[in-house]
């Protein structure tokens, strides 16, 4: 395995993430909270190998080839939905970190109505983030994979 077998396993835990937050949902709207905290635990744990390889994986490529990102060129039609996908993308990404870090440290104070309140928040945040990061790498990879990685430059992601 090398680092550019990443963007798959980062759609993949990005995957596993989505599913852990709608079982962790499901079960809290069903009283078991067991098992909604050990979802949740399971969705950050994924989201942070995520994030440890995201992170590994653009550093290498801009070591690699001068660029942390491939740019998504062909098909130019469908460049600018891409963007789109991908700038709201990045916007939740970023608001996700501490929407996340909130709503566990309440649920670990079990402070549960502001754990409750936050979470009403976080979680469809944080789905989209996780649903649109498979999104991505489909787009990117497998639906219009992108020619020659080694000369791309900036202004996409994964």
């Amino acid at each position: 395995m090398t680092y550019t077998d990443l963007p798959l396993i980062n759609a993949c835990l990005n995957a596993a993430c989505t599913v852990l937050l709608l079982l962790g949902w499901n079960f809290i709207r069903t009283g078991r909270r067991d098992a909604h905290r050990s979802c949740m635990i399971g969705a950050l744990c994924t989201s942070s190998a995520f994030l440890a390889c995201y992170l590994y994986y653009h550093w290498r490529m801009q070591q690699d080839h001068g660029a942390a990102h491939t740019k998504f060129v062909d098909p130019a039609w469908f460049r600018p939905i891409y963007l789109a996908i991908l700038f709201t993308h990045l916007i939740g990404a970023i608001a996700i970190v501490p929407l996340v870090l909130l709503t566990v440290s309440r649920a670990a104070k079990e402070n549960f109505p502001a754990h409750k309140a936050v979470a009403r928040w976080t979680l469809p945040i944080w789905l989209y983030v996780s649903v649109t990061g498979v999104v991505i790498y489909l787009l990117l990879y497998q639906v219009f994979p992108q020619a020659d990685r080694k000369s791309t430059r900036l202004n996409s992601s994964h």
